[in-house]
């Protein structure tokens, strides 16, 4: 359901009271003000462009404030005496450049960051953010496009540097055993199955917290150790396909469905692994041994490969 307002249709205010002693409410009401993207008039009132989004948001707000023992209002209004269009429209693209400028703040210190791994997920926060505040912006702050390249170049960067490090002879790996994390669910499943697929179809696994039991074995998914594992915005699964630099344009979209399922970052917008990543929650919840939970993971793997468009 699209944010974007229609200027034609003007604009919707809120206005409200709550009692003195409802400070928490208060706070409420504003954190949900901001989040959706209200604006506050010198007068008084919050407002927003008229969609139906933000009429039903700031309807269910109005409800909550008067189920708070508070009074509001919500109003479609037309135009401002004092205020045109145009400045009401500056003042949302002043909120959202200042909101911007805090993730541009950020970026420049993850960039210099030399703890790559708190750096990493830090990005990861600021794009959800980024993203939050994408959805607010919806008079096109021109700040935005400088934010979003300024992300993509370290992003780029980043990628850049993990290339040149991270490719590995697929011959190197045959006849080996790997390692990995008890109960495993969607990324480590799925990472069994690619190695079987496309690294060596006689490859053993084995499971522990603690890899160090197992010096001859591959770590893969593990905390703590040498491996393949997570590597900036990638899931293991990612990190296994550009180790081994394998081209297969449905093993690409697998990959996207892997990383949503996994990270659950909407990256990719793809929700066909979600399932998958369920039953295997359940069936470890059950109990069910490790082995069999792989195998029967593997295969739905092998099915969403098979499906996947």
């Amino acid at each position: 359901m699209s944010l974007s307002p229609d200027k034609s249709a003007g604009w919707l205010l809120l206005v409200f009271t709550l009692p003195t002693a409802k400070a928490s409410a208060r706070v409420g009401v504003w954190r949900k003000l901001q989040r959706y993207g209200a604006i506050a008039l010198p007068a008084s009132g919050y407002v927003l462009p008229t969609s139906p989004p933000n009429q039903e948001r700031l309807e269910w707000l109005a409800t909550s404030i008067r189920s708070s023992r508070g009074q509001a209002a919500v109003a479609q209004v037309r135009s401002f005496d004092e205020l045109r269009d145009e400045q009401i429209e500056e003042m949302f693209n002043e909120a959202r450049t200042r909101e911007y400028q805090a993730i541009e703040r950020d970026l420049k210190k993850f960039s210099k960051s030399r703890n790559e791994e708190k750096a990493e997920a830090g990005i990861v926060r600021l794009k959800r953010r980024l993203k939050q505040i994408a959805e607010i912006d919806f008079f096109g702050c021109p700040v935005r496009a400088r934010i979003e390249e300024a992300l993509r170049q370290l992003e780029r960067g980043d990628e850049a540097e993990r290339e040149r490090a991270r490719k590995h002879n697929i011959k190197d790996y045959l006849g080996r055993t790997w390692i990995t994390r008890p109960k495993p669910g969607i990324d480590r499943v799925a990472s069994a199955w690619l190695i079987v697929r496309y690294i060596d179809s006689q490859a053993k696994f084995a499971f522990g917290n603690d890899s160090r039991p197992h010096p001859n074995a591959i770590p893969f998914d593990m905390f703590n150790t040498d491996g393949f594992g997570h590597v900036g915005n990638d899931c293991t699964f990612e990190t296994l396909i550009k180790s081994f630099n394998l081209k297969d344009s449905r093993l690409r979209l697998v990959a996207q469905a892997i990383h949503d399922a996994d990270l659950s970052d909407d990256r990719f917008g793809r929700e066909e692994a979600l399932g998958i990543d369920r039953i295997l929650d359940g069936w470890n919840k059950q109990g069910m041994p490790n082995e069999e939970v792989l195998r029967k993971g593997m295969e739905m793997i092998e099915g969403l490969y098979d499906g996947i468009r």
